[in-house]
């Protein structure tokens, strides 16, 4: 049986991108559906993502701070170990506290929470197909929100148990005695941080000669020391040929060096992180006339207009970083400029955090970037080692580094590699944001003792100088 509904806006897609356009619509006083084809809203980032993994980390953390750190406090433990069940239920309990928050919000704003399968259609409707039944829906505007999954690698074939992805390593029953992990990104980190927290031997595989490589070359190069102090094995410049699970459940992973010579390594489990591509099968995109790119990214201009009148996409769908703030960010934008309002994202100052302990954040341009722009610009970094409050924590460990413009002293980027670099990199956005000089942000008084005294210093390194180092 077949129906018919209209809406001022139609979003598919309820993950952090989609919910907070189809919120802030709603706030703007439009009448809003958002269609998702999972029962839990948030998609990726609040089912399978950013929460679980950040759970896991924080489990993680804790459990390596009284194994090793909390007898430099006077505190003595006997008896440690880890309830692996316990820290999954724990995760999961977080992640429906805000799943099921955000479908209190739907709520709150009147915003139908349409479940099902959508496409696109020419006309602009979008028919919703679940189970036997089918809906057609009808709005003035459509934004697409689809988010995006694990890219796959030909020869490693993702089984769940002895080959997982991203979703997969969030849920396993025991902690491996050999982790293999093919990527050198943030996702790959984080999670090969949780298991070697836990005991697990942590391997990193990276086609690249760098990990993270959208970060600031010195950075990443000290992050690497950092992590291998820890005790995570890198092996660079190595490409992963093929993947196969033995009769004991172990996989053989076939490597080839940067001179071609071949090896094989054995793990208990393998994690496929190589990045993420875009949802977009499925959605009816070529015959609604919806052009994409040759990576499978819907081509969108500046107000994120796609090429079909009246139809938006917003996050990992179109080109830019797959970060959930980012999406969000966009879905704002198209939200108000819908409502007629100057709805905008400024690139520039779209922060990136890598949240292992210690952490590592980012906003701006690097020193590469700098240099191949032909920028001349002055870099000064400053030790945790140097600021009262890193001490007293007994976390010395990184350091801020900052890039200004020679001539005006325009802040360009920021670069933080020690504890809570997450939190430390808000400050630095919003002067990014709003143009600030390094002087700005020197002559701004920070709490002392805080961990931001770092920030303050490096800003000071740019002109006067520092005080304390």
């Amino acid at each position: 049986m077949a129906s018919e509904i209209s809406y001022d806006l139609i979003v598919i897609g309820a993950g952090p991108g989609g919910y907070v356009a189809a919120i802030r619509a709603a706030q703007l006083g439009m009448k809003v559906a958002c269609v998702e084809k999972d029962r839990a809203l948030g998609g990726t980032c609040l089912n399978v993502g950013c929460i679980p993994s950040k759970a896991l980390l924080e489990s993680s953390e804790l459990y390596a701070q009284a194994k090793d750190k909390l007898k430099d406090h006077g505190v003595q433990l006997s008896g440690l170990a880890l309830d692996l069940k316990k820290c999954m239920e724990r995760k999961d309990q977080v992640v429906a506290q805000l799943t099921g928050g955000v479908a209190s919000l739907f709520k709150k704003n009147k915003i139908d929470h349409v479940l099902g399968q959508a496409q696109l259609n020419a006309d602009r409707s979008v028919t919703v197909r679940q189970s036997k039944e089918e809906t057609t829906l009808r709005a003035k505007h459509v934004i697409l929100a689809t988010g995006s999954r694990p890219i796959e690698i030909p020869g490693v074939a993702v089984d769940g148990k002895s080959v997982v992805d991203s979703t997969g390593a969030l849920a396993l029953s025991q902690v491996p005695k050999k982790l293999i992990v093919i990527g050198g990104g943030y996702i790959g980190l984080e999670l090969g941080s949780v298991y070697l927290r836990w005991g697990s031997q942590v391997t990193v595989l990276e086609a690249l000669d760098r990990i993270v490589p959208a970060m600031d070359l010195e950075v990443g190069k000290a992050f690497q020391r950092v992590l291998q102090k820890q005790g995570m094995q890198f092996q660079l410049s190595t490409k992963v040929k093929g993947a196969a699970v033995k009769k004991d459940g172990t996989v053989d992973v076939t490597v080839e060096d940067a001179s071609g010579k071949a090896a094989t390594l054995n793990a208990d489990v393998v994690l496929v992180a190589v990045g993420r591509r875009p949802n977009t099968e499925g959605l009816g995109l070529d015959k609604a006339g919806v052009k994409v790119d040759e990576r499978g990214r819907i081509a969108v201009d500046e107000k994120f207009r796609t090429s079909l009148p009246g139809v938006y996409a917003i996050g990992d769908v179109i080109a830019g970083p797959m970060l959930a703030h980012k999406a969000m960010e966009e879905g704002v934008a198209v939200a108000e400029n819908l409502a007629g309002q100057a709805g905008h994202v400024n690139y520039d100052a779209i922060p990136s955090v890598v949240y292992t302990w210690p952490e590592v954040a980012s906003v701006g341009l690097t020193e590469e970037q700098l240099k191949e722009k032909g920028v001349e610009y002055k870099a000064f970094k400053f030790p945790f080692l140097a600021v009262g409050k890193a001490i007293a924590m007994g976390e010395k460990e990184g350091w801020v580094k900052l890039l200004a413009d020679k001539k005006t002293d325009r802040l360009l980027g920021a670069h933080i590699l020690g504890a809570r670099a997450s939190d430390l990199i808000a400050e630095l956005v919003l002067a990014i944001e709003f143009k600030a000089s390094a002087e700005d942000v020197a002559r701004t008084c920070h709490a002392h003792p805080t961990l931001s005294e770092g920030v303050k210093e490096a800003a000071l390194g740019l002109g006067s100088g520092t005080i304390h180092a």
